[in-house]
């Protein structure tokens, strides 16, 4: 079979793409249907489009165009979703300014997801485009997807990002390679290293690095933002902005900018500096703060903008007096609240009728599914039972989604 899945770009490997994507418009071709597609077509091309066919369909769950692309397996996975490669690019090129005919680089490319939100982004405005990726078969599926965008004219080039002139570059994006075990980004965990990564602002005005959520933020210097991006409730990655692109050049004084965004409303939280918020016991709604706020370290910055207070110096757990809509917290009616003992609490959750439960724990040790199976829960409702601290202290609290039945249930 052959690796380059650019030979399904020749007319008949299109012909094949289209028909199976035809015959099999939301499935993968079964054993019987290519042994009949191998009577017509070379069988390495019949393999390599039904590969292809299967990673255009799971592809379907990040790109809007995704029946017209190209892909790898490690490309595919490695590559951010569509809108988020969307927020990067635009912001990245809105910070650039008048910069009307600046020259972009995409280094270490891949498939060409983000080169191709980048195309998007960039429009007609006369900017040229630039991948840069040591693979032959992602730089040349790059070209191709960010065509697909409307980025024609895409120049490629093979070979290692640290060996390309920086001259005349007016603005770098660069994903670098993560290790299969590189959980959080340390210096030597991805390649290029980030030190080299954070040293391309030395010479290029507007750089974006894309990171891992856990990144560790000490090794951001001064001066430099870093972005925290959520996909709704799902923590999806972490964005380092140079200087010329942060929201507060500059930055903070011993540590980077740091701001927190939700997707797919593009809602953006920055510090809001103030007096740090009350702690006291549970009120009537307990606000869950999006995991990209947690680890922007906004929590408290969230608490003075809705005028909440938190329930212990070190859980990022937050309670109001009142509903709460915000794109950056899950607002929850609070049912019961008192110290943590499993028998109580399995008995108040008989006495409300619940069933069935999502069970948040934060600050307490135990095994979530071992509690869940002790608490034996029956009937019609649903909840979300939080295991926490308060002051120190083990609490529980039975919460319900404002405006459910078990919402209106009486304290």
């Amino acid at each position: 079979m052959n690796d380059d899945p650019a030979v399904l770009l020749s007319a008949r490997g299109a012909e094949l793409l289209g028909r199976i994507a035809g015959e099999f418009p939301d499935a993968v071709p079964g054993l019987a249907a290519a042994t009949r597609l191998r009577r017509e077509y070379p069988a390495s091309l019949v393999a390599a489009a039904v590969a292809q066919h299967e990673l255009r369909l799971a592809a379907r769950a990040k790109f809007s165009r995704a029946s017209q692309m190209l892909f790898t397996r490690a490309g595919y996975e490695q590559a951010s979703s569509e809108m988020i490669a969307g927020h990067r690019a635009a912001r990245l090129m809105g910070g650039m300014g008048g910069m009307g005919g600046a020259n972009v680089a995409d280094l270490c490319c891949g498939i060409g997801g983000d080169l191709a939100a980048l195309a998007t982004a960039a429009g007609p405005a006369g900017r040229r485009l630039l991948a840069v990726d040591r693979n032959p078969v992602h730089a040349r599926l790059a070209r191709h997807n960010a065509d697909v965008y409307g980025g024609s004219g895409v120049l490629a080039a093979v070979t290692d990002v640290r060996d390309i002139r920086l001259a005349g570059l007016d603005a770098v994006f660069i994903d670098p390679a993560r290790r299969d075990d590189a959980r959080r980004f340390r210096s030597g965990a991805y390649q290029p290293p980030l030190d080299w990564c954070l040293g391309l602002a030395g010479a290029v005005p507007a750089v974006c690095v894309k990171a891992a959520p856990g990144l560790d933020t000490s090794l951001v210097p001064p001066g430099w933002e870093v972005e925290f991006i959520a996909d709704g409730r799902d923590l999806k990655e972490a964005v380092l902005w140079s200087p010329a692109l942060a929201s507060r050049p500059g930055g903070q004084p011993e540590t980077a900018a740091r701001r927190a965004t939700v997707l797919p409303g593009g809602h953006t939280l920055v510090p809001c500096p103030g007096p740090p918020p009350e702690i006291r016991e549970p009120g009537e709604y307990l606000l869950d703060p999006s995991p990209a706020v947690t680890r922007a370290g906004l929590v408290e910055d969230l608490a003075r903008q809705v005028g909440a207070w938190k329930i212990d110096p070190q859980i990022a757990f937050l309670c109001a007096v009142s509903e709460v809509t915000t794109p950056f917290a899950r607002t929850l009616k609070v049912v019961d609240s008192a110290p943590w003992t499993e028998k109580r609490f399995a008995a108040r959750l008989r006495e409300l009728g619940v069933g069935a439960a999502d069970l948040r724990r934060r600050g307490l040790a135990g095994d979530v599914e071992q509690i869940r199976r002790r608490l034996r829960l029956q009937g019609p409702h649903r909840a979300t039972i939080v295991l926490t601290r308060v002051n120190d202290k083990p609490w529980g609290l039975i919460c319900a989604d404002p405006g459910s039945p078990l919402a209106g249930q009486p304290a």
